[in-house]
Formats: C-alpha cells, structure tokens, sequence
C-alpha cells in the first residue's frame, strides 16, 4: 500500500498520528534532517506505529523533502488510517 507522510524533524519528542490535509500522515522525530537522519527515523517509527516490521516500510520517493511516499504492507492500511485520525 502506497502512503504519504509530512516529516517534521527536530521534534521535541517522535510521534506519530495526525494529518496534513486529507491524506497525508504527520510523523515528528527528534533527528534533525541531515544526511538523511530524519527520514530514516521518521520510516523506523511509522513502521512501529503501523505494526510492521522496519524492513517493510520502503522509501518510493521525496527521500529530500519533507513530504514523502512510502510503500507500506497492505494489511497496515488499517492502523494507517486509524493514525491519520489520531
């Protein structure tokens, strides 16, 4: 399943949940967004909060912007939305 999430990065504290407009997930991580850290922790929590395994959750594209694609497994749809509404 193919998803958006909008990385804000220097965060006081990681969270997951929330959305930027209709269909894009909010992740905040304490990683500041140099050399890729922030995206790699953002991509690590997602998968926690969807209950995936990290390997699982693939970047697609926007690997330097703060919106971004990612692939993750189709039975996590549902814990996607719920997140989206949170």
């Amino acid at each position: 399943m193919r998803v958006q999430i909008r990385v804000k990065p220097r965060a006081g504290r990681t969270r997951v949940g929330g959305s930027y407009g209709d269909d894009t997930l909010v992740v905040a991580v304490q990683a500041p967004a140099i050399d890729g850290r922030a995206t790699a922790a953002a991509l690590t929590a997602l998968a926690q909060a969807v209950g995936s395994r990290s390997a699982d959750v693939t970047l697609v594209a926007g690997a330097t912007s703060r919106t971004k694609v990612i692939d993750i497994p189709d039975d996590c749809g549902a814990a996607f939305r719920r997140l989206l509404e949170t």
